[in-house]
């Protein structure tokens, strides 16, 4: 009997079982124009409309052919129902937040009714109707955002990052926990919505800061967000994180989306027998501005390395061509 697409990304989500091939994954977004002139759903509409949203990630899969639809194309979805104010975007750009409501370090309290705001509830609906189209049969990822990442929303970027390197301990721990119980409630409830797997996305970069900060304030967090978890977790971590697999590894996560700038073969041979590795097709070079066959070629590298799931390293630009999205596709199915 031929294996659901649901079933050949579970077998390799856990313990990197080989299904009957390798399964094409999108833990983040990978709209593009064509997908959104496939189906006739746009930015901003659909961060905004659940039936939208939904329809926008099914072209995901019955357009582009992946073996997962993910309804959650922005990182704002929370920092949103937290207060922040959000530009949401539109054909051409993603959303971003324009202003930084606990800047000041403040004190912040989750709503009661967060789960309700309306950037909640949409997620929650478009996976609710996902669940009732290919529920069973297609891979159903959430997203959410980790307190690190909200952490960037609620103060701004530079500056929380400042009092990290100014090593206010006090300050950005305070946050991180406080924060922490929006990232679990917010999983808690794609789950219970129908998502058959989560990504947490907590954007602890290469680029921003060290490993000795992941495994001084992040890792303790993300140990406890694991154990309060029932259901299959994806970390999302951007940038080269070569540093910090093991670290990864050790906080608990199924499975490490990971870029380009982290070479396959070297992630496979230190953490592939403890966690799935899920990715790490290029983004920039490759998808947005290569050719199919150089997508193809990348892809290839990955699957012989042993990666677990193949698919981009993050969101893809909006411009991205939808062959070259297909050529992932092709890549997997090559041979099977």
């Amino acid at each position: 009997m031929k294996a659901t697409s649901l079933n050949l990304v579970l077998s390799a989500l856990f313990n990197g079982r080989k299904g009957s091939r390798p399964p094409a994954v999108n833990p983040t977004s990978i709209v593009c124009h064509g997908l959104m002139d496939a189906c006739g759903v746009t930015f901003p509409e659909a961060h905004l409309n659940s039936q939208a949203m939904a329809e926008l990630a099914l072209t995901g899969h019955e357009v582009a052919g992946f073996d997962t639809v993910m309804p959650e194309y922005s990182v704002d979805q929370e920092a949103a129902a937290l207060g922040a104010d959000v530009d949401w975007g539109d054909r051409n750009r993603m959303p971003d937040t324009r202003n930084f409501p606990h800047a000041d370090f403040s004190d912040i309290r989750i709503p009661v009714d967060f789960l309700e705001k309306p950037s909640m509830r949409v997620v929650l609906d478009a996976l609710s109707i996902l669940k009732r189209h290919v529920g069973g049969r297609v891979a159903i990822i959430g997203k959410a955002m980790g307190p690190w990442t909200l952490s960037y929303h609620m103060a701004g970027t530079q500056n929380f990052l400042l009092n990290v390197g100014l090593k206010e301990k006090e300050k950005v721990n305070r946050m991180l926990r406080q924060l922490m119980p929006a990232t679990i409630a917010s999983i808690r409830a794609q789950f219970q919505a129908g998502a058959d797997i989560v990504v947490l996305a907590d954007h602890a970069t290469g680029s921003l800061v060290g490993a000795y900060h992941y495994e001084e304030y992040l890792l303790p967090i993300h140990r406890e967000i694991t154990a309060e978890i029932d259901g299959p977790l994806i970390l999302h971590v951007c940038g080269n994180c070569t540093d910090r697999l093991e670290l990864f590894a050790k906080a608990g996560f199924d499975a490490y989306h990971f870029e380009w700038q982290v070479d396959a073969r070297e992630a496979v041979k230190r953490v592939g027998h403890t966690m799935s590795l899920v990715g790490n097709v290029n983004n920039p070079r490759i998808l947005y501005q290569g050719t199919p066959e150089d997508v193809h070629r990348q892809a290839r590298y990955a699957i012989d390395a042993g990666v677990h799931m193949i698919g981009p390293e993050c969101a893809i630009p909006l411009a991205t061509p939808l062959e070259n999205l297909k050529a992932i596709v092709a890549a997997v199915r090559e041979g099977y």
